[in-house]
């Protein structure tokens, strides 16, 4: 029996992108393979850490890389490795930061929830989050402020809170800034913020600058030239990895991370069928034509697209990933006079239907049903064709 058979599963279509509720992203068999042979096999882990490690840097041309449980712990490891460093005794004091530099600046517009907010995964290393300009801008200047601030801050009770909880403008209990945190995802808010304008920022008051870019395997290069000391992606997602990070960049900060295996990240820390599956997975990413996988990514959605432009009250149109990953979207603007439905009603039909077809939640308010059909097989995307027409009639 299949596995959804087997449990009474829910199979579902995935055209919402690698969202970790649904499972994420979908493995090759290969992939699955190299995790299901090293589950029935004994390691001495630090080998296999440090096999995975120079697999990284050599896909990302990166200094170093290592791999964490997911990239909501290395968050917080990479963050405990800018407090403490990796010195065994502050390794053990975590989340105790009496003496350390604890203050992460944050722009407000990268203070993301991804089922936990990014704040609690900096509370988790004793670190305090100070939140810069707004959600709606956050200049280098509102970053160079709280980075300047850290170098005259005193162990006081903050005066004030921002509407995260967390104090502003400098107002913190915890003393000097211990590192700039960044977010790439389509979950921040607000005007861009420069990554490379904020690393350099951060640079100059030599604080590390660490950028989050869960789902930006494809773009390890860009972020790196940022500047930033460490970049983290998840391995799940593009990689098609079994659940795990990858932290990136700098060889001494990555030691650290290392460290930290021995205090918090304990609970963190990835396993063998994890590793095993990663190495497979930059094997394969490796072995890769990026061209032609691009081709391959942006033919299935204009085919897609011309399809569904027929359909009625449905206006489609290819669209970049709003990141900047190397690959289209689909975007069916909805004209509820002609459907007969709205948006948001039309991404409710898909879902109850028999499977299931989830989309991205992003623009149904403003009347888009986007989709993203990067692990989709030419089947699913005719089930999809197939339920909209049966939908809008």
């Amino acid at each position: 029996m299949k596995i959804h058979d087997r449990y009474a599963l829910t199979r579902v279509i995935n055209a919402a992108g690698a969202f970790t509720p649904l499972g994420v992203s979908r493995s090759s068999a290969a992939v699955g393979r190299a995790a299901g042979e090293a589950l029935g096999e004994f390691f001495v882990m630090d080998e296999l850490q440090e096999a995975a490690g120079a697999a990284i840097a050599r896909l990302s041309g990166g200094e170093a890389g290592a791999v964490t449980h997911c990239v909501a712990a290395a968050i917080t490891l990479c963050v405990a490795a800018a407090v403490a460093g990796g010195a065994a005794a502050r390794v053990a004091a975590l989340p105790d930061t009496t003496g350390m530099p604890t203050r992460v600046v944050i722009p407000a517009g990268h203070v993301i929830d991804y089922g936990h907010s990014i704040l609690q995964a900096i509370r988790l290393a004793g670190a305090t989050p100070v939140v810069a300009g707004s959600e709606r801008r956050c200049t280098i200047e509102d970053l160079e402020a709280e980075l300047a601030h850290g170098e005259t801050a005193q162990d006081e009770t903050a005066h004030g809170e921002t509407a995260h909880g967390e104090t502003a403008h400098g107002e913190t209990a915890h003393g000097e800034t211990a590192c700039l945190l960044l977010v790439s995802s389509r979950l921040t808010r607000g005007e861009a913020v420069d990554l490379a304008g904020a690393v350099a920022a951060a640079h100059r008051r030599g604080v590390p600058a660490i950028v989050d870019g869960a789902a930006q395997d494809l773009r390890i290069g860009e972020l790196l030239a940022t500047g930033a000391d460490l970049v983290l992606v998840s391995a799940q997602k593009y990689l098609a990895a079994p659940t795990a990070g990858l932290v990136i960049g700098r060889a001494d900060l990555v030691a650290a991370v290392r460290a930290h295996e021995k205090g918090i990240g304990r609970a963190m820390k990835a396993s063998k069928e994890a590793i095993c599956g990663v190495l497979a997975a930059i094997e394969e990413r490796e072995a890769t034509d990026p061209a032609a996988w691009q081709r391959a990514q942006d033919e299935k959605v204009a085919g897609f697209v011309r399809r569904a432009e027929t359909l009625p009250g449905v206006g489609a149109a290819v669209v970049a990933d709003p990141t900047g990953a190397p690959f289209s979207r689909a975007r069916l603007t909805i004209v509820p006079t002609r459907a007969g439905m709205d948006a948001a009603a039309l991404a409710q039909a898909l879902m109850s239907g028999t499977p299931p077809v989830w989309v991205m939640k992003q623009g149904l308010d403003e009347g888009q049903v986007n989709l993203e059909l990067v692990p989709l097989d030419a089947g699913e995307v005719e089930t999809i064709l197939a339920r909209l027409a049966e939908i809008l009639v």
